[in-house]
């Protein structure tokens, strides 16, 4: 019988119950409570608001369009830092981890100072009549960025383990470059890339120091709905932030469950 070096399996999992008790499901749990305080009808008209509605709106609909196109862009910065050598490439290889270390006010700040009317980008992009900062199109900005390092990390090494084998496989037996990645690369990366996705789309649903700066906080325009939670505690409405919790907490589970699904079900399929 093979020696376990961790505890037996009773101790582990009582310990796992535990720890994710009192850490995730407690807090949520006194969540829920807080928010059934208002009531069926309360939380009926706290959720259909205009405000929350918006913010809603703006929250989920720029976090999936940030998510899309960091998965995009992700992918081929991968490519390129895996695939290819070049001068500065360590360098632009640490650059990736930026957002992870840079503290997400002094990144709100950074964004604004660069798409602001004045600012350095904004000075030029605002006469041709695209303005960034304090409008919607800011919000998307500042939430690429910081999801833009999910999708990079967690592909990332899945590239640098395929085999280059299979593709002088693939060019051998007729395969074009395009028919190469399509049937033969990018099944073997779906995973890890729906992976980053659903990293970078919780990331961007849940930001809030560097949106905050960049999108000008206009209600029913580009106020998120994390903004929009914090405004109701500062009013004392506490029951009513607790409910704007709980549908921003159960349409991200949702959001993340189809997504795993989506992964679990793209593994079996490139297993076949």
């Amino acid at each position: 019988m093979a020696r376990r070096v961790l505890p037996g399996f009773g101790l582990s999992l009582g310990y796992t119950l535990a720890y994710l008790g009192l850490i995730v499901l407690l807090p949520l749990a006194a969540l829920a409570v807080k928010a059934s305080g208002l009531g069926l009808g309360g939380l009926w008209d706290t959720l259909t608001s205009a405000q929350v509605l918006a913010a809603l709106r703006l929250s989920f609909g720029a976090a999936l369009l940030s998510a899309v196109i960091n998965a995009v862009v992700g992918l081929l910065v991968a490519w390129v830092l895996v695939r290819y050598t070049f001068p500065g490439r360590r360098l632009f290889d640490a650059l990736v981890d930026l957002p992870f270390a840079l503290p997400t006010a002094v990144a709100g700040i950074a964004l604004t100072t660069l798409y602001a009317p004045k600012g350095w980008l904004g000075a030029w992009l605002v006469p041709l009549g695209v303005k960034i900062a304090f409008t919607p199109l800011g919000v998307l900005v500042a939430m690429i960025f910081v999801g833009f390092p999910f999708v990079v990390r967690t592909v990332q090494p899945v590239l640098e383990s395929l085999d280059r084998d299979i593709e002088e496989a693939a060019t051998m037996l007729g395969a074009s470059r395009l028919q190469t990645f399509t049937r033969v690369l990018f099944p073997l990366l779906l995973p890890a890339l729906l992976t980053g996705f659903a990293l970078a789309l919780a990331r961007a649903v849940g930001e809030y120091g560097s949106v905050i700066f960049i999108a000008g906080n206009i209600p029913l325009k580009s106020e998120i709905l994390p903004l929009v939670i914090v405004k109701q505690l500062e009013q004392h409405k506490y029951s009513d932030a607790a409910a704007v919790g709980v549908i921003m907490l159960a349409l991200s589970f949702l959001l993340l469950l189809a997504i795993s699904l989506l992964q679990r079900w793209t593994q079996r399929w490139t297993e076949r």
